[in-house]
């Protein structure tokens, strides 16, 4: 069956970096384009980023664009998110997500939190 592993979260100050990483299995990872989400605390689950299947085109949330970098390696089934110039309004649970026949997979999730 499809699993998501996310791994790399944790604390970090203000202005800081994490790599948040995603390890697939269970399906043909390098056919499906794949998306990091997050759950701030007490709000609801929002977009941060997608790359397609061949890691050729990304999108990305406005309020993350110009700090954060989605990429893919259909070698490893692994995906990543780069996060540079972090921000207390960053904190939240991180989601990896995929989108395969109609049917949403999602990983466990793992804490950011940005705090000084």
């Amino acid at each position: 069956q499809v699993q998501l592993v996310e791994s790399g979260g944790g604390l970090v100050q203000p202005g800081g970096s994490l790599k948040l990483s995603c390890a697939a299995s269970g399906f043909a990872f390098w056919a499906y384009a794949m998306s990091w989400y997050r759950q701030p605390p007490g709000k609801e689950r929002e977009l941060v980023a997608t790359i397609t299947s061949g890691g050729d085109s990304t999108n990305y949330a406005n309020s993350v664009k110009g700090r954060f970098t989605i990429s893919r390696d259909n070698a490893n089934n692994t995906v990543t998110l780069q996060m540079n110039s972090l921000k207390p309004e960053d904190t939240a649970v991180y989601y990896c997500y995929t989108l395969r026949n109609l049917r949403g997979s999602w990983g466990q999730g793992i804490q950011v939190t940005v705090s000084s």
